[in-house]
């Protein structure tokens, strides 16, 4: 999609959301050679903050690539963010209704006629203590794997520090100024994975390569080495049940 085709409500919405970025951030944005200049694909991108879809946003705008982001349907319902989302063309996901297929179909809809569809693999924003991606959710490797399209690792840091995740608002800490980093990578390879059967085991092992980019791109940002092992909230759940009923039995 060229910067000609970005059209009335992503325009509007940079007018609206690109001065207060600008003044509260400082910007480093890396990598935007491997966003491609023409064609659909997916963009596979971390969660640590609700700031974060902006800050996203604004270096994909400037690509002149606009993404198509995977979004809460809740969010569309609500006063003036529905009417924007819908404008700007995002998509709804309808968690664990008869409507749950919608979202798969629109961003397979959206990639073969040319677009980005943005992917939060996490589903969710991170519960890792210490801010690393979590292990993701299949959706992004299913589209991928239909699809064929390239899947560029993205990873953002830095809004997080001034809206942590779940932060209560006397948490907010936007001065002194922070820098929005946003880092994308080169395409995941996954070859290996095309003319298999979507089994469950397949999706996961996709799904775990996604992971492991998103995750080797946000170790350059943040000059630091990752957990060997992503952090899985529902494990993580399960093993707090498992104590609890373990304390409650002495």
């Amino acid at each position: 999609m060229s910067r000609r085709r970005i059209g009335f409500w992503y325009r509007l919405a940079a007018v609206i959301a690109k001065p207060p970025l600008v003044v509260l951030f400082r910007r480093d944005w890396r990598g935007m050679e491997h966003i491609p200049a023409e064609g659909g694909f997916i963009t596979a991108v971390n969660h640590n903050s609700y700031l974060d879809p902006l800050s996203y946003g604004h270096f994909q705008y400037n690509t002149g690539r606009v993404p198509r982001l995977l979004a809460k349907a809740g969010l569309f319902s609500t006063p003036f963010v529905g009417m924007m989302l819908r404008g700007t063309g995002q998509i709804p996901v309808y968690r664990e209704t008869t409507n749950a297929l919608d979202a798969f179909r629109a961003a397979v809809d959206a990639i073969e006629r040319g677009e980005c569809v943005a992917f939060y693999p996490e589903g969710t924003l991170t519960r890792d203590p210490d801010m690393w991606p979590m292990a993701g959710k299949t959706g992004a490797a299913r589209v991928a794997l239909l699809t064929k399209v390239p899947v560029i690792p993205v990873a953002q840091w830095g809004a997080n520090l001034a809206m942590p995740p779940y932060a209560k608002q006397n948490k907010f800490s936007f001065f002194p100024r922070k820098t929005l980093q946003v880092q994308a990578g080169p395409p995941v390879d996954l070859d290996r994975f095309y003319g298999l059967e979507p089994t469950p085991e397949v999706l996961r092992e996709a799904t775990e390569a996604i992971m492991a980019a998103v995750t080797a791109q946000l170790e350059v940002v943040r000059g630091e080495k990752a957990p060997t092992e992503l952090y899985d909230h529902r494990k993580a759940r399960a093993e707090q049940r498992r104590k609890a009923e373990g304390k409650g039995l002495t």
